[in-house]
């Protein structure tokens, strides 16, 4: 047998194994390496690259924050009289769950134990409770239970300031207007989700809403606040308060005075406006139905603004004041201009008539505003071009925007001369185929009593912030439409009117009284008559006038020529002479001849 190396089966497969061992320790060891260097990158990167990312969403998560609600700003008068007001309120609610002992922060820095009962005592304490009614509010499973309702935004800070963790608060706002209908079309409202809708409400809403706040700061896992950790308290800002030109009282008495007046003569509907002649402050500005804020509902939809603003209409002869004035600042008439009027005037084919019957009339240009003559009015005012009819009609703001902080105004409607058809370039003399509203009519009054310069109207006096401070709204500076002379001249002519001419039913005891009445017809959806308008608008007193009052009625019934505005004038302008304690009239009035 030949000699050779003999092979133990046993010791071959030990060996085998022993390598297929190996080869796995190195393969897991490698596996293993590699996972530690993922690791370590990944932990390279969260340390070393991006450090902030990990700290953030850590805060993040344990950062809890307390809204601050803004109070919305308040619409007031020109007194301070509260018009419009948010009352905030809040509910405080609890998570039962979580209603047990915890540990509060204290401003030292240290950790003050509160047991359940000191909780339910404290609670009850800031809230003003019974301890009973408080235990039966936070006792049980309910992730959510009311503990109070309606309490005031300085107890609501109160009870965060306990720092419980199971007790939370949800925001309520609720609009009011304490003086309900007064000056309602004006102050408009808000829905009840707190929207703006209508008047001053939605026009500054921007300024009326606040900037909210936050109280922010840091809890563990228990829900109690980290002692020492960030915090952050950003107040909220209160949105400014607005204050308005309109006295709240005359405002009452005008919107009374005017509804009785709208009453009394079956009226579709009548306005009053007054105007402070200096400034043109609008004191009031009334419809004789108007929406209460709190119920905007009961109100229709149509009515819930304001028609002095809104409506435009024929003013009929109060425009005849215009005319006069363009008359004597182009030197072509003044008050005592003479003219023969005949029963009829007819002028390049067009037949103009009175609203009384009369044979040949000898007048002056006094007279003719004085009975407030077509016949006369167009005689006079054909010396004016059609350009310089337009040209006063836009100086006196006919046609022209309002600019009131106010949805809905209405410039009116005053065509272009070259657009005037035949008829239509001598009605323009006495207040028809133009159309204005009440505030138009009114603020043109304005202009001749303050002495030929018109202003512009004013609603809002102020914007006032949270901490008082006033920030006046600039009166924008006059225009200058006539000179002191013309508008002095007109003052006699209109002053005229009440003393000797057809409103002497408009006299005020003790003060002189300038005005002129008007009439038009409305023109239907058929184009047809629609009933009448009328209107007039006074001033006191004439030796320095102060204020403008103009009222208007639509569609009164009866017989039109025996329907007076005069006794909602009264009512008014004695008012506002009353509140603001203007003494009484000094001289006498001039009295101009109205007949030659």
């Amino acid at each position: 047998m030949a000699a050779g190396r003999t092979t133990t089966p046993g010791r071959t497969r030990d060996g085998a194994t022993q390598a297929v061992i190996g080869r796995r320790l190195r393969t897991g060891l490698v596996m293993l390496l590699a996972l530690l260097v993922i690791l370590g990158g990944r932990l390279f990167w969260v340390q070393g690259l991006d450090p902030s990312g990990l700290a953030q969403a850590v805060t993040a998560n344990r950062t809890r924050v307390i809204e601050m609600p803004s109070r919305r700003g308040e619409i007031v008068d020109a007194n301070g009289n509260v018009l419009a007001k948010s009352v905030q309120s809040f509910n405080i609610t609890v998570d039962q769950t979580l209603f047990q002992d915890y540990d509060r922060a204290q401003d030292s820095g240290t950790m003050e134990h509160v047991t359940r009962d000191q909780a339910i005592s404290q609670l009850a304490g800031v809230l003003k409770l019974d301890p009973k009614k408080v235990r039966a509010a936070v006792t049980g499973e309910k992730r959510f239970n009311y503990v109070a309702r309606n309490i005031s935004p300085e107890v609501r800070t109160k009870v965060i300031d306990l720092d419980n963790p199971a007790i939370y608060s949800e925001s309520n706002s609720q609009r009011v207007y304490p003086s309900g209908a007064v000056a309602g079309g004006l102050v408009g409202f808000m829905s009840s989700d707190n929207r703006a809708l209508a008047g001053l409400e939605l026009t500054q809403d921007k300024q009326l809403t606040g900037t909210d706040g936050e109280r922010k700061f840091e809890i563990g896992a228990n829900g109690v606040r980290i002692p020492n950790a960030t915090a952050e308290d950003v107040p909220a800002r209160d949105g400014e308060t607005v204050k308005l030109t309109i006295n709240q009282d005359i405002q009452w008495v005008a919107q009374q005075a005017i509804a009785n007046q709208v009453a009394a003569n079956k009226a579709e509907w009548g306005t009053a406006v007054v105007v402070e002649v200096a400034t043109g402050n609008l004191i009031a500005v009334a419809d004789s139905t108007t929406v209460d804020p709190n119920d905007p509902g009961a109100t229709p939809a149509d009515r819930r603004g304001s028609l002095a603003v809104s409506a435009a209409y024929e003013p009929g002869s109060t425009t005849k004041m215009i005319t006069a004035s363009g008359l004597i600042e182009e030197k072509k008439a003044t008050p005592l201009s003479q003219f023969l009027l005949p029963p009829t005037y007819t002028i390049d084919g067009q037949t103009f008539s009175d609203s009384f019957d009369h044979g040949y009339e000898r007048r002056t240009l006094a007279g003719i505003l004085g009975w407030s003559m077509n016949t006369g009015t167009v005689m006079a005012g054909s010396q004016l071009s059609r350009e310089q009819r337009y040209d006063y009609l836009r100086r006196f703001g006919i046609g022209q925007p309002l600019n009131l902080p106010l949805p809905g105004t209405s410039q009116g409607i005053l065509a272009p001369p070259d657009q005037w058809d035949g008829r239509q370039q001598y009605t323009v003399l006495f207040g028809q185929g133009v159309s204005q509203t009440p505030v138009h009519t009114a603020m043109a009054f304005q202009t001749i009593a303050n002495n030929g310069v018109r202003l512009q109207p004013r609603l809002i006096d102020a914007y006032v912030d949270p901490d008082g401070t006033e920030h006046k709204v600039p009166i924008a500076a006059g225009t200058r439409v006539v000179s002191d002379d013309t508008a002095h001249q007109v003052q006699q002519i209109i002053e005229g009117v009440i003393t000797d001419g057809g409103a002497k039913d408009a006299q005020l005891e003790g003060y002189r009284v300038g005005g002129k009445t008007g009439t038009s017809e409305n023109p239907g959806p058929n184009g047809r008559f629609d009933g009448y308008t009328a209107s007039f608008v006074g001033m006191a007193p004439m030796e320095n006038p102060k204020y403008v009052v103009g009222i208007v009625l639509q569609k009164p019934q009866g017989n039109i020529y025996g329907i007076s505005t005069a006794p909602a004038f009264k009512t008014i302008m004695s008012q506002v002479l009353n509140t603001y304690k203007v003494p009484p009239s000094t001289g006498t009035p001039p009295h101009l001849p109205l007949n030659y």
